[in-house]
């Protein structure tokens, strides 16, 4: 099932959340704030998965603040991989 789901590149997209509360149907959904890195959720999957070899893509995902650092690390770690070859 994972194999597909990746093979889809339909992965979807993440949110979090401000304030606890119910959301319904008709409710609205309000953007307020976009990272500067412009990094989209299938990017940081194909990082994962398939493409470890943009290192301009891996710079950007390694200064993403929102993600766990341990992610941020894992980034840096193949950026700094990639400036070795």
């Amino acid at each position: 099932m994972v194999k597909r789901f990746l093979a889809s590149h339909r992965t979807g997209f993440y949110f979090s959340i401000l304030q606890e509360g119910e959301v319904g149907a008709g409710d609205t959904l309000e953007l307020v704030s976009q990272d500067d890195n412009n990094i989209t959720v299938a990017d940081i999957t194909q990082l994962y998965t398939r493409e470890k070899t943009d290192p301009e893509l891996l710079h950007r995902a390694a200064q993403l603040e929102p993600l766990p650092g341990s992610w941020r690390d894992y980034f840096q770690e193949q950026s700094r991989r990639q400036g070795e070859r």
